[in-house]
Parts: structure tokens; C-alpha cells; sequence
């Protein structure tokens, strides 16, 4: 098995800790599911631990960081809403993208064109949502697909661990 790394989202309904491996070769990130391609979510460091071990996998510790989805879904239902940092999106993005790759059933994520590409490009460049960004910042469609893409991630993250009320 490839390196895994623990990765924490934050919901509404407390944190849980998945197992996040990088794509070998030209093969996408993804997150490990169960036989049935369920999703493993651990709602404590002790589970996971105890899962690892039973499965003989090396879980490689780096960055601790949490992915906020509550703020990410406080944005996406709150269009005035401006202040969430873009790196929080882009990391979302990149997130719903791996999830979508990972799960063997459900929901699929809405199909990208031209202007799912030019809204992620703003937001890696990290002045998107800032208005003084000039050509860098996201134009009304580009903010409205972003906003359609990451509910429909947030939905997918919904159903990945068994229920709506968790993002």
C-alpha cells in the first residue's frame, strides 16, 4: 500500500479523521474505503490507530491541519458572504475531488468545463475572492460555479458518511 496520511474535517458534528494516500503514477489521490466502497471515517485518533495496525499500514504523520467544511458550507449557503480564506476553497476543491475518485458508489460531482477551470486556477493563485485582484478575481460565474461545485462536494461528503447533517 501507498503512504497514508490522516487527514481531519471539522462538520458540524465534531471531527472525523480519514486515511488520505497520493496517487501512484498518473493515478488519482484518493481517500481508502472499506470492500464495499464505503468511506472509513474515524471519529477519534484511537480508531484509526487501532484500524492501521490491524491492517499493517504505516500512517505517516506531517501536517495536522483540519479541513473547516462548516465554513466552507457557511460560504457556499451565504452568497453575501466574503470572508473565508481561499485557500480553505481551493483545499475543499482539491478534497471533493479526491472523495468523488474514492467512492465506488453515489453521487458524482458535476462535470468541469472552461469555467470550473478558470475559477480553480484564480483560487490556486489565492486572490480570487479579493476584489482589488483585478483579472485575478472571480467574476459573478466563476463564484457561482465554484459555489455549485463545492455544494455538490458538500452533498457527496454528506452521503459518504451517512448523512446531510455533517458538513
Amino acid at each position: 500500500m501507498a503512504d497514508c496520511y490522516p487527514y481531519r474535517i471539522a462538520t458540524r458534528s465534531g471531527d472525523l479523521t480519514l486515511i488520505w494516500r497520493p496517487g501512484e503514477g498518473d493515478a488519482p489521490d484518493e481517500l481508502v474505503v472499506d470492500d464495499l466502497g464505503r468511506l472509513l471515517a474515524f471519529p477519534d485518533l484511537k480508531l484509526l490507530r487501532e484500524y492501521c495496525d490491524r491492517s499493517d499500514w504505516e500512517l505517516i504523520w506531517e501536517d495536522e491541519a483540519t479541513l473547516d467544511l462548516t465554513v466552507v458550507r457557511r460560504w457556499v449557503e451565504h452568497p453575501d458572504l466574503d470572508s473565508v480564506p481561499a485557500g480553505l476553497l481551493l483545499d475543499s476543491w482539491n478534497f471533493f475531488e479526491d472523495l468523488s475518485h474514492s467512492l465506488k458508489a453515489g453521487a458524482l460531482l458535476p462535470s468541469q468545463g472552461a469555467i470550473h477551470d478558470s475559477a480553480y486556477e484564480k483560487i490556486f493563485g489565492g486572490d480570487a475572492l479579493e476584489p482589488t485582484a483585478g483579472e485575478g478575481a472571480w467574476t459573478d460565474e466563476e463564484t457561482a460555479a465554484a459555489r455549485e461545485f463545492l455544494r455538490a462536494g458538500l452533498d457527496l461528503w454528506g452521503q459518504a458518511v451517512g448523512g446531510s447533517g455533517t458538513g
